[in-house]
């Protein structure tokens, strides 16, 4: 989204909390809790989802997030933007990240 002329442009940026750990393996990603998090549970996901875990481990955007993902996978833009609004959303409502 462009700014408007004359009014200021917040981007939010996101980044994943100290509390959770990730892992992949074989495909498959996990992200797991520490006991310090208020989320018990393991999160299970794909290459993708690993893809945006990793990116949420340094200070980012949604935007930016895309912009990577799009330079590793063969996806239409919106495809891609989608699915990381989409794992942000998620992740953010299990108490995952840092705004």
């Amino acid at each position: 989204m462009s700014p408007v002329p004359g009014q200021l442009s917040e981007v939010l940026r996101v980044k994943l909390k100290s509390e959770f750990l990730s892992h992949n393996y074989g495909g498959e990603s996990l992200l797991v809790p520490t006991a310090n998090a208020v989320f018990s549970g393991i999160v299970k996901g794909n290459d993708t989802f690993g893809a945006i875990v990793e990116c949420l481990k340094t200070d980012t955007t949604e935007d930016e997030i895309t912009d990577t993902l799009l330079s590793r996978f063969d996806a239409p833009r919106e495809v891609v933007a989608a699915d990381v609004a989409r794992a942000v959303s998620e992740l953010r409502r299990i108490g995952a990240i840092d705004e």
